[in-house]
């Protein structure tokens, strides 16, 4: 055994640091603590420095980084070279730079040194850059190198335990929420719990966090209680000999407190024996530690771990994956072009954000859309699923607007338009691939080398084609209109980035560029004059300020109120305009005072009142939210500041009437959360009624389809009421619009107008489109001069093209004439109309052809308790947290890295508290996709509860355990049939799970035709647990420990084809684990079988064709008999004590079924012996009984099994207690005011609890019968 020379002080990290490495690498070294006046004596260190090892073969070796490094496995070390840099740079870093910096901040705290105010003040300086570095690097990664704990994470964690428990308070850690996520992961990993046991963070508890860490690997600190003692300053101090005394006192005292929980423990382990529940327990965390390269197989000749853990089964797989190329369509085949009988599956993703990290939404999107793929590849078609990622104009300028702000205090005006475009395709390059990393982390089987970004070349190309094309044909035009404009953005915006705030009365909102927050959901009544009379006109508004933009008062033409007002005008009180009092249907008379006022430039209704009427279009808001075109003192004035001063102006005039609640729906942008301001200004539109029509027409016809088909009232609402799409954005990251203004020199062509498009020319390029100019104004070339938009074109028309783009169009390619049209389309059912009807709009335009054949829409994620998703709410979870696990303290640092309020903070903590009490436990992959696919009922919502993902946990550590007793059963040196067919020699109980699994292949089948995923789940999660596990490998443990080797070998071969078929039924769901249990059975034709499970052919009907209805009745009622006797096994508490059991038939048909099966029974109900009763032959007295079936009665034989004047007095007095329980329920509920006054959720549950407690007397009468008898 090693020997480890360590320091004895309990807050030494070096000494932490080697014994957290020596966990991770399964060494245990004897520890020997060197007194601090007592140095390395051993001759053998070159360097006499602590900690220090001495390996059994006498290799000596001193100094953290050395010693750590020895004792830890080489996957903590970095894989690979590049790995194994990074981690040494990690390791260099802490000791030179963190280590000092923390132990001089710490050790000033703790009094252990004196420093002087400047060196202190330096050091602290120094630790904050210090984590502001590793926040940076965290923010989108687990641990500091690739996807696991290497030793770099556990030296900087060690280094920074001091500054984490006596600095660091709650405050502080705030500003570093990535490493503080970081540090708790690291410290919550079992190696390092087993070291630190638990870490008290500064400020969780009085006083800090305690100086005394007990380490199982060594003895309690003789100082344990310093920090404390340092408090007391008011005691003087104690003598070296008094704190030794004490200290050892303390031990002693704690070694005896430990020995005496250990007792009590084991004694109520002996009282109350827990086995049943031994499935439920935390499974633990085990690694896969076997060096293994990216294009390397996993090792999986080594033994399998005990339980099943996550991180090891995910570990290594989809490097192998990818680096075989598997996830390519051309895999098996020369050419993606070569004729396929088997058909051809191609699908796109919906391309996330490349601003964007991974949410449920996605997990969800990925987890159907991959289970897709993954079945229709291993039906051995031709499967496509191509990746990509969205240019994401507004939310990627935002991002690095922001970021340059805060690094150097530039706006992209500052930069120029070249060189800001320069800076995100570098933010670009460094950030944007993060979303494909975390979808390889679920698993997604997507070809890599077809990735496709929307402003790549090709890509650029296809957009810049599309318009040019578009504006040629006149669909593509120029107009001014209203758009939705954020004032802070500058641009106008898409209506899905605009968030609808529902607003029940007054409410005061924060709004960028304003110190105060601003009223809304107020309804203000002022009145306007009615020219030449002393009338008056009052209307309502919830924008007042707006009115300085009025042009016009409209009525309703049928209102008798304003029949006299017809063809009148109000004047307007602060700009003199008269207003005409105009007539329109559009009017609510039953609304406010049924006049309305008309502002035409600033709301999408008055706009078309405007439009009808001629009215004159004035615009009083310019694209910085500043009022323009009206009269002092209001020119020049922010437009929410003009709300306040326009109202005080009505009240000086006495105009102002009223103001009261109102209930209303405020615009809002997601990205800038700018009140958005509807403004006419000049853009380029889309014409969508003819394409629209088309899209509506392929439904109609089916020649595309909707599933599922409640979504056609949506689809077919839209499509035939379609507006123009406005396509214009005020960003300068994006595709720009290739559409030139021209300036013609030559004094026979007078100068255009912005919003005239004969001015306007699309070309592309510079040269095509001054060609275009010339022969439009008929002049040369020369003669021309060319303006091109300064805006880009809006993020969803590259979208729009994404199902041929990412192709090559509109150059012929392979790719294109295969893989277009694609056949599926899966996404969200919130983007219907955003992305998947102008995908079709675009396809049948530019193509001719429908982009997909089929759209199938999943419902949207919400929580348990079905609120929508929201930062606010503390609900929003992040899949990898689910994946990984993650403490309640994480999550809540989480949040400190939002944008919400300190108020929304802490109500988002207390729902996460709620909800998460323990944080979330450690699920896997594979578990939260099969919860995903088994929610996805189809319908409009999820209710997502994370509690029933652990529970899919639990169903893989369930398939683990089964194929390990399935492999030990099969034996060593086991080589199954070359055909699963049924050999003729099968038992019945051989014969029904052949036909379950036939069953459960069928339905998987029909599923997923129908993309009915929960039928898909549910038909895998019974035959593996209900069927498989609970029955036939119970039947089987009976076969295998007997005599008969023809029924061994038969049922070997029965139980080889129900693993291997059912590992590849569920591995579109569960790809690791399936894959890791699929390598650990031998195959049936070793030299040419799928060298994965996830090439493999899925089961089909033609070939599992085993169902067998009669037998499958014959055996559920032979369950049913086995419940019956389990449930008297239940109700008289015959643990492990086995009955005789006797049942007793109604008919001969039923006798001789019952006798086929009697073992079985035997078996499955823990009997002693089952014996079948003739026809008219009695049980003998003494049994228990029930009934299982109209056609047979179980009798269980108690007597001598029980004390029955024993079990008769216990339950005299249970039902004495019942009668009480029943007697005080029935007064309650029949008191006269109940049905009035008590809740019905409670009446309810009264009425549960009064039926359960009846029919517990009723088990509790007919038991002390029954035992009464045996008396």
């Amino acid at each position: 055994m090693p020997t480890l020379y360590l320091s004895p002080h309990p807050d030494n990290f070096q000494n932490l640091r080697v014994l957290v490495a020596g966990r991770y690498g399964r060494q245990e070294p004897k520890v020997v603590e060197l007194p601090p006046d007592r140095e390395l004596w051993s001759p053998s260190f070159s360097l006499p420095k602590l900690p220090a090892l001495e390996t059994q073969a006498g290799v000596c070796i001193s100094g953290p980084a050395a010693v750590s490094y020895l004792l830890s496995p080489d996957n903590m070390r970095g894989q690979g070279p590049k790995a194994s840099a990074l981690v040494q740079q990690w390791v260099h870093y802490a000791d030179l730079e963190i280590a000092p910096a923390a132990c001089t901040a710490a050790f000033s705290v703790l009094g252990i040194s004196k420093q002087n105010k400047q060196v202190l003040d330096r050091a602290v300086a120094e630790l904050q850059k210090l984590l502001a570095v590793l926040d940076g690097h965290l923010k989108l990664r687990t641990y500091l190198v690739g996807e696991a704990v290497t030793l770099a994470d556990v030296t900087v964690a060690c280094c920074l335990l001091l500054p984490y428990k006596y600095i660091l308070d709650q405050d502080l850690r705030t500003s570093y929420t990535n490493v503080t996520r970081w540090f708790l992961t690291c410290i919550n990993q079992p190696e390092f719990k087993a070291v630190l046991g638990p870490v008290k963070l500064c400020g969780q508890s009085p006083g800090g966090g305690s100086l005394n860490l007990e380490f199982k690997d060594r003895a309690a600190c003789p100082s344990a209680e310093r920090s404390e003692q340092r408090q007391q300053t008011e005691q003087p101090p104690k003598s070296a000999s008094q704190l030794k005394k004490e200290a050892k006192k303390k031990e002693k005292l704690e070694k005896f407190q430990q020995k005496k929980e250990k007792s009590q423990q084991q004694q109520q382990g002996e009282k109350k024996p827990k086995a049943e529940k031994k499935e439920k327990k935390d499974l633990g965390v085990i690694t896969y530690d076997i060096p293994t390269k990216p294009w390397e197989k996993k090792d999986v000749t080594s033994p399998m771990p005990d339980s099943y853990s996550p991180q090891y089964v995910e570990a290594a797989w989809y490097p192998w994956w990818e680096s075989q190329g598997f996830f390519k369509p051309e895999y098996g085949r020369r050419s993606v072009a070569e004729p396929n009988p088997k058909g051809l599956f191609m699908m796109c993703i919906p391309p996330p954000n490349v601003t964007g990290s991974l949410h449920l939404g996605h997990a969800l999107t990925n987890a159907i859309q991959d289970s897709l793929t993954r079945w229709h590849r291993m039906r051995g078609e031709i499967t496509l699923w191509n990746p990509g990622c969205d240019h994401a104009g507004i939310a990627t300028q935002v991002v690095v607007e922001k970021k340059l702000w805060k690094e150097g205090g530039k706006t992209r005006h500052d930069l120029g338009r070249e060189a800001f475009i320069e800076a995100v395709w570098k933010w670009k390059s460094e950030k944007g691939d993060r979303i494909y990393h975390q979808l390889k982390k679920l698993g997604a089987s997507m070809d890599w080398d077809r990735a496709c970004f929307t402003m790549d070349p090709k890509l650029s190309y296809a957009v810049q084609e599309a318009f040019v094309r578009l504006h040629e044909e006149g669909v593509i035009y120029r107009s001014k209109r209203l758009v939705n404009w954020s004032c802070t953005l500058n641009s106008a915006i898409s209506d899905i980035e605009v968030d609808k705030k529902e607003l029940a009365g007054r409410t005061l909102l924060p709004v960028p560029g304003y110190k105060e927050k601003v009223e809304f959901g107020v309804l203000v009544s002022f009145a306007y004059k009615i020219e030449g009379s002393d009338d008056e006109v009052v209307v309502a508004t919830t924008r007042i300020e707006t009115m300085l933009g009025d042009t016009a008062v409209a009525v309703h033409p049928e209102d008798p109120r304003y029949r006299h007002l017809r063809g009148r005008s109000v004047r307007h009180p602060f700009t003199g305009r008269l207003l005409p009092i105009v007539c329109d249907d559009f009017v609510d008379m039953e609304f406010g005072t049924g006049a309305v006022k008309i502002t035409p430039a600033h709301d999408p209704n008055d706009y078309e009142v405007g439009l009808r009427h001629g009215l004159e279009f004035i615009t009083i808001i310019d694209e910085n939210g500043y009022l323009v075109n009206v009269p002092p003192p209001f020119l020049g004035m922010k437009r929410f500041d003009a709300r306040r001063a326009v109202l005080e102006a009505l009240k000086e005039k006495r105009h102002f009437r009223e103001v009261k609640d109102n209930p209303m729906v405020v615009p809002v942008c997601s990205r800038s959360k700018d009140v958005v301001e509807p403004l006419l200004k000049p853009q380029w539109y889309v014409r969508c009624d003819t394409m629209a029509r088309g899209a509506a027409e392929a439904v109609r016809r089916g020649d595309l389809r909707i599933v599922p088909d409640f979504h056609l009232k949506t689809w077919f609402n839209w499509m035939d009421n379609i507006r123009d799409w406005c396509i214009s954005r005020q960003l300068w990251w994006g595709h720009r619009i290739p559409a030139y203004f021209v300036t013609v020199d030559d004094p026979s062509v007078p100068p255009g107008e912005d919003t005239d498009g004969k001015y306007w020319v699309s070309g592309r390029s510079e040269r095509e489109a001054k060609e275009k100019a010339a022969k439009v104004f008929k002049v040369t070339p020369d003669k021309i001069s060319l303006r091109q938009d300064e805006d880009v074109l809006d993020t969803w028309f590259s979208s729009g093209l994404f199902p041929f783009s990412i192709f090559g169009w509109p150059n012929p390619s392979e790719d294109l004439q295969v893989f277009y049209p694609g056949t599926l389309l899966e996404t969200g059912h919130d983007i219907l109309f955003f992305w998947v009807a102008r995908m079709v709009m675009l396809g049948l335009k530019l193509t001719g052809k429908l982009p997909f054949r089929e759209v199938y829409l999943h419902a949207v994620v919400r929580d348990a308790h079905g609120r929508k998703m929201s930062k606010s709410l503390g609900n929003v979870i992040d899949p990898l947290d689910v994946i990984t696990g993650i403490t309640l303290e994480g999550l809540h640092a989480q949040l400190l890295d939002s944008n919400l309020d300190a108020a929304e903070i802490e109500r988002a903590k207390q729902g996460q508290k709620s909800d998460y009490p323990s944080g979330i436990p450690e699920c896997g992959t594979d578990a939260l996709r099969f919860a995903l696919c088994a929610y996805t009922s189809q319908g409009r919502d999820i209710n997502l509860d994370v509690n029933r993902i652990l529970g899919y946990r639990h169903f893989c550590n369930k398939l683990w355990n089964a194929t390990k007793f399935a492999i030990r059963g099969l034996g060593e040196g086991f080589q199954p049939r070359p055909s699963p067919e049924p050999s003729g020699a099968e038992s019945l109980v051989d014969l029904w799970i052949l036909s379950r699994l036939s069953h459960a292949v069928e339905l998987c089948g029909t599923g997923f035709q129908a993309y009915d995923f929960p039928g898909i789940t549910t038909a895998i999660y019974n035959f593996w647990l209900y069927e498989l596990c609970d029955v036939y490998l119970e039947c089987l443990k009976p076969v295998f420990a007997g005599p008969d080797e023809a029924a061994i070998k038969t049922a070997r071969n029965v139980l080889y084809t129900c693993l291997d078929a059912g590992l590849r039924l569920l591995s579109p769901f569960m790809p690791f684990v399936t894959e890791e249990l699929f390598q650990r059975l031998p195959r049936r034709s070793p030299a040419s079988d799928p060298p994965s499970i996830c090439v493999t052919s899925y089961p089909a009907t033609n070939q599992y064709r085993w169902r067998n209805e009669g037998l499958d009745c014959n055996v559920d009622f032979m369950l049913s008999i086995v419940r019956a006797v389990r449930s008297l096994r239940a109700d008289y508490n015959l643990t492990k004590t086995k009955a005789d059991c006797y049942l007793q038939c109604l008919d001969s048909e039923t006798t001789e079924a019952v006798t086929c099966c009697s073992d079985y029974i035997c078996t499955l109900s823990s009997s002693k012996q089952v014996l079948v009763l003739e026809p008219g032959q009695a049980p003998p007295p003494g049994c228990a009984v029930a009934i299982a079936s109209d056609r047979c009665t179980v009798h269980l034989l108690l007597k001598g099994l029980i004390d029955a004047e024993k079990e008769v007095s216990k339950l005299a007095g249970k039902k004495a207690e019942l009668q009480k329980q029943i007697l005080r329920l029935r007064e309650r509920m029949d008191s006269p005011d109940y049905s009035a006054k008590v809740p019905p959720k409670v009446q309810e549950a009264d009425a549960a609890k009064l039926k359960q407690s009846e029919t517990e007397l009723q088990k509790a009468e007919e038991a002390i019968e029954n035992f009464k008898k045996m008396m």
